[in-house]
């Protein structure tokens, strides 16, 4: 069953009021990146917590040494998170695309019915 042109713009709205900003994310990796805010933001909570104890690890190690590399490490995926953060924003709006779709199919009264 496919959507009323009313019900595509009912569900176009929706997402536009609940889709991730490329904005806030850029500005959260730009910020606080080594935290893994910007992951957390986008959804990606196992990423998030994985860069995160990096991070942390890394901060806490650095005096022997080896908490450079992690540190580096984290560094490197920022940089490589700059250019993933747009697919990420495109596949949480896909979701959120195919979600409200979904609700709007099981909430509109069935017409032929009638």
């Amino acid at each position: 069953m496919s959507l009323t042109t009313q019900q595509q713009m009912l569900v176009e709205q929706r997402l536009a009021n609940d889709a991730k900003s490329p904005v806030v994310a850029y500005l959260l990796l730009i910020f606080v990146g080594g935290l893994g805010a910007h992951r957390f933001y986008l959804g990606q909570i196992g990423t998030a917590i994985a860069m995160l104890i990096m991070f942390i690890l890394g901060w806490l190690t650095l005096v022997i040494g080896v908490g450079l590399i992690l540190l580096a490490a984290v560094g490197i995926w920022c940089l490589v998170d700059l250019f993933l953060i747009p697919g990420m924003i495109r596949t949480d709006r896909d979701a959120l695309r195919e979600r409200y779709s979904m609700q709007t199919i099981q909430t509109s009264p069935d017409v032929s019915a009638a």
